[in-house]
């Protein structure tokens, strides 16, 4: 008598690969397939450290201004003499990642100064809110007392 042996897959082991496949395709396809895999979260929280950086260091060094200047691709920390107009020292510029931006009232190109208690003076008299964009767009307030936050 001859024995017949089946070859083939399980019911178990198909119902596990078609949920392997559903598990990956729904949480790992759409960040290869999106526009911008960068996050507007990350980037507007990248961007609310340095600002908090540079505020603290303005806060701690009276005998200088600290700002940042923003372009269409790139930002950068810049450290200006007492009178805060002129330039000390250029920080290395941070790259912005492809299809993302920042942008203050409009302005892509714009200039944030902290004066020595920690405030952006005259610009956020009342508030300001740079808009944060890549996959969407978020917004970051900068408050006329000097706090920084993401809504």
């Amino acid at each position: 008598m001859q024995t017949r042996t089946d070859t083939g897959f399980t019911l178990v082991e198909l119902v596990t690969t078609i949920m392997l496949i559903a598990i990956l395709s729904v949480a790992v396809l759409p960040r290869f397939l999106g526009s911008s895999s960068y996050s507007a979260f990350t980037l507007r929280d990248e961007f609310i450290a340095e600002l908090r950086r540079i505020q603290l260091m303005a806060i701690n060094n009276q005998d200088r201004c600290y700002g940042v200047n923003v372009s269409p691709s790139q930002y950068r920390m810049m450290v200006f003499q007492t009178n805060c107009t002129d330039v000390l020292i250029t920080g290395t510029s941070q790259s912005l990642p492809s299809n993302t931006s920042l942008s203050l009232s409009g302005n892509t190109t714009f200039a944030l100064r902290f004066n020595q208690d920690g405030i952006i003076a005259p610009q956020c008299v009342n508030a300001c809110v740079v808009k944060v964009s890549a996959d969407e767009t978020l917004d970051l307030t900068i408050e006329s007392q000097g706090y920084i936050h993401g809504r």
